[in-house]
């Protein structure tokens, strides 16, 4: 791979830049609120562990069902504005949250917040592409990606001391500091200019966009993505747990593996967006990523297999690297495609439509994982790496249902 030059991550227009600062501040505020989240709700909220993972199941679901219907408002509205208006949400959930005392109030604003958090990713691909053109829009959101990525080790960092601190008001200033970095989000990206076209939308009712929706082969394309999305649970649930119960490393390595994943990925992201640029380049960067996803489930298969700890975390280790490959590749596939085959006068509802594929692997993918993947040991494994082998190959035929479904009429058929 070609050495990527500092130019290549920056924007090539000047909202573009401004959209990447945004996101930057918003992505600090997310890293400080995730590094101290769990610690909150125990301490402050005083809610137990079994209350916590039930009003994030319960918000999860809220966020999956109103989704689509608030990208139908984007369509009505704008996508700027709407994002706009889910930033200062955000803050205002978040402000509440800081002084919310027991399950109802928290399951109740965790609701609240789910609903414009699950909104927030297809709005910010929106605006993000509304800010280029072509597909350096894809570019766009890799950078988007890599200084989110930054924002969040940073956000992680400042949270440290107020951690330390162990007070009750140091952790309700963790929840208001999230706050306040999404209201500097939102006042920055009202100052974004946009392209015309991603203001002014159709001009029909949420209800009326959502009934009208009859994409099925767009909902594949969606499914085939979500079950690619399940790289995100394997990071954050699946690669730990298995690490230490299948195999001999020490939960000390188990950092070590979170930290290459971000480092790749803030290497890595925006050279690797380049394959979009050629042509078929999206349905290949999915396909490699539904490869690596496969070669990273056998690999962790193999990991149990090591009596010794050294070996065991050198297989770990692969395993994260071409973990972090499929979820780069299929970062940019999934970008390039979703908004190639949404049309012009519904990209809210379709690029939200696309975004439930990863919600509903969030809702399913950490039971999936904990009770059936590694449950079954090895053979779980490799009964994943089928699956993603099979979206992957399946990528081909679903892009080219799509761009037959949108492919112009021939004249002289018109004429007849």
């Amino acid at each position: 791979m070609k050495l990527p030059s500092p130019k290549e991550y920056v924007p090539a227009t000047p909202a573009g830049r401004s959209f990447a600062v945004t996101s930057l501040i918003n992505a600090i505020g997310t890293g400080l609120y995730l590094a101290g989240s769990a610690v909150f709700f125990v301490r402050s909220v005083g809610l137990t562990n079994a209350q916590v993972g039930l009003g994030l199941a319960v918000s999860g679901v809220v966020g999956f069902l109103t989704t689509v219907p608030i990208g139908a408002l984007a369509d009505r509205f704008g996508a700027k504005p709407t994002l706009v208006l889910l930033q200062l949400w955000r803050a205002g959930g978040f402000v509440a949250l800081a002084f919310a005392e027991g399950m109802v109030s928290f399951t109740v604003v965790s609701c609240c917040l789910a609903a414009a958090e699950a909104a927030t990713q297809p709005m910010t691909q929106a605006v993000a592409s509304a800010t280029t053109e072509g597909t350096d829009r894809t570019r766009t959101m890799a950078i988007v990606r890599t200084v989110r990525n930054f924002g969040f080790s940073l956000g992680a960092l400042l949270a440290a001391p107020l951690l330390a601190a162990d007070r009750v008001w140091t952790y309700r200033g963790i929840v208001l500091g999230t706050a306040a970095a999404f209201v500097l989000s939102a006042a920055m990206l009202s100052r974004v200019r946009t392209a015309t076209a991603a203001t002014v939308q159709k001009k029909v009712g949420p209800l009326t966009a959502l009934r009208d929706f009859r994409d099925w082969r767009y909902l594949l394309l969606t499914a085939v993505n979500g079950v690619l999305n399940l790289h995100t649970t394997i990071l954050s649930v699946g690669l730990s747990l298995w690490a230490l119960q299948a195999t001999h490393v020490s939960a000390g390595f188990l950092p070590v593996l979170i930290l290459v994943n971000t480092v790749m990925s803030i290497v890595l992201q925006v050279p690797i967006s380049r394959l979009v640029d050629r042509e078929g380049g999206a349905e290949r960067a999915l396909l490699l990523g539904g490869l690596a996803l496969t070669a990273c489930c056998l690999a962790l298969a193999l990991a149990k297999a090591p009596s010794s700890a050294l070996v065991a975390g050198a297989v770990l280790l692969a395993a994260c690297v071409l973990l972090t490959f499929g979820e780069m590749w299929q970062a940019v596939g999934g970008w390039e495609l979703s908004y190639e085959f949404a049309p012009e006068d519904s990209k809210g509802v379709h690029l939200s439509v696309f975004s439930l594929g990863g919600t509903g692997q969030r809702i399913v993918g950490p039971a999936l994982l904990t009770s059936v993947v590694i449950a079954a040991g090895p053979a779980g494994w490799i009964g994943l790496a089928v699956v993603f082998c099979a979206a992957g190959l399946l990528v081909a035929p679903v892009t080219r249902m799509l761009r037959h479904q949108s492919a112009p009429v021939p004249v002289e058929e018109v004429a007849s």
